[in-house]
């Protein structure tokens, strides 16, 4: 999948709700990588929407830097994440985007209206081949693998109004559009008084937020039966977004808000590969080139290790002549693989890059089995005697679960 952004600019305006002042959004197209930045009018300083950028959690999520500050972004950016726009300029006339009625409509049709643009740039994707769990009390949020974006979530309450609400979804735009979008934030009338005396509220009323009260809703009817459990959802993916990458997986959250939400996030940043490289950034770094470029992307973890991939041909030279009635991919090829990876991972760092890995020698290689056109070669290289001018790296290869060759090589670094 590309990268995307909008067709063309556009622009809402209306009232924020914490700050009540009138407040204009207008959004610009971006360049692939530009990730999704806030500024303001007339301004230059950016503020990119990350979660290393956020300094609040009050009622809504607040991302800074340096003197600029914006406040409660989610529903804008759970409507960006949903409909997959990556790269984005977010102009802002004052600190608070509209809250209009309280939901992401107005901006799912905002972004409708800009129309959507594919850049040339490839989506990375956040996926970890791993449970990761957030727990904090009561609280408990998880991610778990999956090939789609999925979110189930259970709210709790003890109020009779409200209770125990449970919903899980997988978000795509469609149903993003149809069944969280119209949701609306929603506060209790005791709160009301005490968000006032914080500073906060000021643009709030009956028509930009459901509120509860002892007997009843007091601007009834609600949009669907469960519409606070959604709208949680919908605040949920508006921090989920700050991690930079759109999300293969299946997030599990029970009573989850925005501090545990960040929270959440910052936990699986610390998961994320410390860089993936594709076959042209690879090419970038390392002087090798087809035929003989046997990796196609690397995932460098951190300075002392590294993922690489091969997606086995049956195109391959190699196989004209090994073997022509039973292809398989040469064992000297693996460990040059291997060896390659391991290339990657040393001339990606700037200290490094102006050397060149030599092979110094090579040990206790083993190949356990074949690799055949059609497999995915896994390589994963760990630097396990780092030296100034050289050291040895452990090489393993495998198919699937499947390890194919493992091997120790020695290298030297030459100027």
């Amino acid at each position: 999948m590309r990268q995307r952004t909008i067709e063309r600019e556009v622009s809402i305006e209306g009232v924020g709700l914490h700050t009540g002042e009138k407040s204009r959004v207008t959004l610009k197209p971006a360049k692939s990588n530009t990730g999704i930045v806030f500024k303001k009018e007339k301004g230059d300083e950016v503020v990119p929407a990350i979660v290393e950028n956020v300094n609040g959690v009050l009622r809504g999520t607040t991302i800074s830097k340096d003197s600029l500050t914006f406040h409660t972004i989610e529903h804008l950016l759970a409507a960006l994440f949903a409909l997959g726009i990556d790269n984005l300029i977010v102009e802002m006339s004052s600190s608070e985007p509209p809250i209009c009625d309280g939901s992401a409509n107005e901006f799912v049709k905002l972004i409708e209206e800009a129309g959507i643009k594919e850049l040339d740039e490839e989506k990375r994707f956040f996926y970890i081949n791993k449970p990761i769990e957030y727990v904090n009390g009561d609280t408990r949020i998880v991610y778990v693998p999956d090939s789609d974006f999925v979110i189930s979530c259970t709210i709790d309450y003890k109020h009779p109004f409200v209770g125990t609400q449970y919903l899980s979804l997988k978000i795509t735009p469609e149903n993003f559009k149809k069944e969280i979008a119209p949701s609306r934030t929603f506060c209790f009338d005791y709160e009301i008084e005490h968000l006032h005396a914080k500073g906060l509220a000021k643009g709030g009323s009956l028509e930009n937020a459901i509120v509860i009260g002892e007997n009843g809703i007091h601007n009834p009817p609600l949009r669907f039966k469960d519409e606070f459990v959604r709208h949680k959802i919908l605040d949920l993916i508006g921090d989920l977004s700050l991690l930079g990458l759109p999300i293969k997986g299946h997030i599990i959250a029970f009573k989850c808000g925005h501090l545990h939400n960040i929270n959440f996030v910052k936990k699986l940043k610390e998961n994320i590969p410390f860089k993936i490289l594709d076959v042209n950034e690879i090419q970038k770094v390392i002087p090798h080139r087809p035929p003989f470029l046997l990796v196609d992307r690397v995932i460098l973890h951190d300075e002392k290790k590294a993922t690489g991939f091969k997606t086995v041909n049956i195109n391959e030279e190699f196989f004209r002549g090994h073997f022509p009635s039973r292809p398989i991919m040469p064992g000297v090829l693996i460990v040059e693989a291997m060896a390659q990876t391991a290339c990657v991972l040393f001339m990606s760092r700037p200290d490094l890059s102006h050397k060149t890995p030599y092979f110094m020698g090579i040990d206790g290689v083993r190949f356990r089995k074949p690799v055949f056109p059609g497999d995915v070669l896994r390589m994963e290289v760990e630097v396990v005697r780092p030296r100034i001018r050289g050291g040895k790296v452990l090489g393993k290869a495998f198919v699937g679960d499947e390890l194919c060759c493992e091997a120790e090589i020695m290298f030297s670094l030459v100027d």
